[in-house]
């Protein structure tokens, strides 16, 4: 049945979002007062109705000391009451917590005080003391502005209306449609909801059905169902395929003269075996010298995609694209991704690239930056490059080919690959000494049929391959942004550019994070920045391998700050770089694309562009890099659930990776599914939460369930829709 279900109605109209309208031109100008008429004037009110909604809703509002009341009649804002402007944060069970820059813990919010305030919403609130507890409480007064106006759910039809029930579980309220506004769908249809209204008297909003995605439960519809909820695409609109369509991929001996020639050189790409699309190439020359020539050679995507054009625009609204675990959703339209702009063997490319003189002790002697055209010789898949470094050079190619080519490898390449391998190691380890901190996490995967179904589960580790590339991918970002950042002079420039920052951890959380992996035995130093990170590196290195790994590292993770983009640098904590930009791959981020015409503009002698116009891109790049890393989790968690739906009848080993009041969370050693176990659900005593010992504590027994706790579990039930597995507990 839907949630909420009972609606209220007025006779005449109700008017649209009133508390914020008076709120709005209260605000106007705090030290005067209004009146009711004054007020309708302002909204355009006129009928007796409307005004009588206007009088009930000042008394309202004057009632709870919102507003005051200044002479009979007339209002002003009560600038008595700490007002604060943020965003909403919900949680399952309807409250929220108010997150703002003017305090350092998030504020409670209980779901009586939200006022139709929704997950992620702008809002101004109210902050008080509790009288008992002496803590913290925020009241929404007003709603500035909405996070999202379309919500994903299903359609539960009654005769002459049907509700939306939100798949998110932040999403409190169902949707009210009414029968006109059904657009076709039917009952139990995966649909998209668009809010319309919220009444004043209605609990819940009312909306109009803008897209029916399918039945619940058919693969595509939920995979369509995840991009949707955040505001993703999964299709390209017609105009932005022609134009991709209509672009000039000729290079010609004109362009070719514009650019440094270094189709000569010995240039290979190394990828994951099933990549289409390919940013990076490294070239490898051995100098007269004896130092060696490093060309790190990206794909030239902003030759193709010019600012002010159609496709200019989709690349920009996207940002990022989406790596689902079926299915990649571009940023950019095939013929440019997998096409014209990737980095395929034995074909002449225009590329982007930072080209380093390099010694046997991996200390940079030169650096060039500029427009080029390359000729990659070789693709190689991480596996096959690894085999390369792991046989010292002597590889049975048959073995290692996994790319469905025909497989040789010269001397040549198989040296190239061997003292990059080596460099890059030398440069991990500075990177290491001067605080960097390592996480290299195991990623799930899974192994789909020919029906997108997963029939199986792998973990894929970062190996010597991976870091090679990384290395020289971060080697070329750092020295990027050091060029345009401190420039000739090594002072800070003040150029407007793309950086990547990530701030310093915050110290409560790392508070916390010691205060749990003490419970395995392992400390953290947070006395100085390198103590911390060189303590970090050693809890990460340590756990590797164990039952903990997977939650230690990510309770290591969320003690981090988040990295971003800004025009504002502040260095890389995480990489230990004090300059850092992405310039490594425009074909998947559109701050690289910024980052490539920055770099142009510069080097052709421009001047500093206005930040504040690239700081606003800069912002909406974050924002949708965020929302991408949701739809990707999202994507995992259901292949999860879907694959856990086959294995009913299993029982598995976890570890409990969380802790709370109505339940423990358990991750399975073997495929790192996660689920709940419901306190009411463990049938050997009565169970409670103890916050202090992160545990479940049975009253009768005192036996203990805490978290980093080794248990049996057997799956209980599976919700495709909602992304929830349940788990029973056999033993702990």
């Amino acid at each position: 049945m839907p949630r909420n279900k009972k609606i209220y109605k007025k006779k005449g109209k109700v008017i649209k979002e009133l508390t914020r309208k008076i709120f709005r031109i209260l605000n106007e100008d705090s030290t005067k007062s209004f009146n009711y008429k004054q007020i309708a004037t302002k909204i355009d009110v006129k009928d007796t109705d409307g005004r009588n909604q206007i009088i009930k809703k000042l008394g309202e509002l004057s009632g709870n000391g919102k507003i005051i009341e200044t002479e009979k009649g007339n209002f002003k804002i009560n600038e008595d009451r700490e007002y604060h402007t943020g965003t909403l944060d919900l949680t399952s069970n309807g409250n929220g917590y108010f997150i703002c820059d003017d305090f350092e813990d998030d504020i409670f919010v209980p779901s009586v005080n939200l006022n139709k305030g929704l997950q992620d919403d702008l809002v101004r609130v109210y902050v008080y003391n509790k009288r008992k507890s002496k803590k913290l409480e925020a009241d929404v007064v007003e709603i500035l502005e909405r996070a999202k106006q379309e919500f994903v759910g299903t359609l539960q039809m009654n005769k002459n209306f049907g509700f939306v029930i939100p798949d998110n579980y932040k999403m409190y309220a169902d949707i009210f449609i009414s029968r006109g506004k059904i657009n076709g769908a039917e009952d139990g249809d995966k649909v998209v909801a668009k809010l319309t209204d919220w009444p004043e008297n209605s609990k819940n909003p009312f909306g109009k059905i803008t897209q029916v995605l399918g039945k619940p439960g058919d693969h595509d519809t939920e995979i369509h169902s995840i991009l949707l909820e955040y505001g993703l695409p999964y299709e390209f609109p017609k105009e932005v395929e022609e134009e991709a369509q209509e672009l000039s991929i000729e290079i010609t001996a004109e362009e070719i003269a514009k650019r440094r020639d270094m189709r000569n050189d010995l240039t290979f790409t190394i990828d994951p075996k099933d990549a289409k699309d390919f940013d990076d190439a490294l070239s490898f020359t051995v100098l007269e010298n004896g130092n060696y020539e490093i060309g790190i050679h990206i794909a030239d995507v902003s030759h193709y995609v010019q600012p002010k054009t159609i496709l200019n625009d989709e690349a920009y609204d996207r940002a990022t694209s989406v790596y689902l675990v079926d299915r990649v959703v571009p940023m950019l339209p095939e013929m440019l991704s997998n096409g014209v702009c990737s980095l395929r063997p034995n074909e002449e490319k225009l590329t982007f690239s930072a080209v380093f003189e390099m010694n046997d002790k991996a200390i940079i002697k030169k650096q060039w930056f500029g427009r080029t055209v390359t000729y990659s010789d070789k693709r190689f898949a991480y596996e096959e490059a690894q085999a390369i470094i792991e046989s010292k050079g002597n590889i049975i190619p048959e073995e290692v080919s996994l790319t469905g080519e025909s497989y040789t490898v010269d001397d040549a390449i198989v040296e190239a690959t061997l003292k990059l391998d080596a460099l890059a190691k030398k440069m991990r380890s500075k990177r290491m000494r001067s605080g960097a901190i390592s996480f290299d996490r195991v990623e799930v995967k899974f192994n789909l049929d020919e029906n997108a179904n997963p029939v199986g589960v792998f973990f894929k580790e970062s190996k010597d391959a991976n870091k090679l590339i990384e290395e020289f991918m971060l080697l070329a970002n750092k020295k990027v942004a050091e060029f345009i950042g401190k420039g000739a002079g090594n002072k800070p420039t003040n150029n407007t550019f793309i950086y990547r920052t990530h701030d310093e951890p915050n110290i409560e959380k790392l508070a916390s994070l010691q205060s749990i992996v003490s419970k395995f035995g392992y400390k953290i130093d947070t006395q100085t920045r390198e103590s911390t990170s060189q303590t970090l590196n050693k809890l990460l290195k340590d756990v590797h391998g164990k039952g903990e790994a997977n939650l230690v590292e990510t309770l290591a993770i969320r003690s981090m700050s988040k990295a971003e983009y800004t025009t504002q640098n502040i260095g890389h904590y995480g990489l230990a770089f004090d300059y850092y930009s992405h310039f490594t791959s425009p074909i998947r981020r559109y701050p690289d694309v910024m980052t490539h015409r920055l770099l142009q503009h510069y080097l052709d002698g421009g001047k500093s562009p206005k930040m504040e116009t690239y700081e606003e891109r800069c912002k909406h790049s974050s924002k949708m890099e965020e929302l991408a890393a949701k739809a990707e989790r999202d994507s995992i968690k259901y292949m999860q659930i879907k694959y856990m739906q086959d294995h009913k009848d299993t029982e598995f080993e976890g570890v409990v990776s969380g802790v709370t009041e109505w339940g423990i969370y358990v991750e399975i050693l073997e495929n790192k599914c996660e689920g709940m176990v419901r306190i009411r659900d463990i049938k050997d005593d009565y169970y409670i939460f103890d916050e202090t010992q992160y545990a479940v504590v049975g009253q009768a027994t005192k036996a203990v369930i805490q978290l980093g706790d080794e248990v049996v579990v057997k799956v209980k039930n599976t919700d495709l829709e909602r992304k929830h597995l349940d788990f029973d507990l056999i033993s702990h």
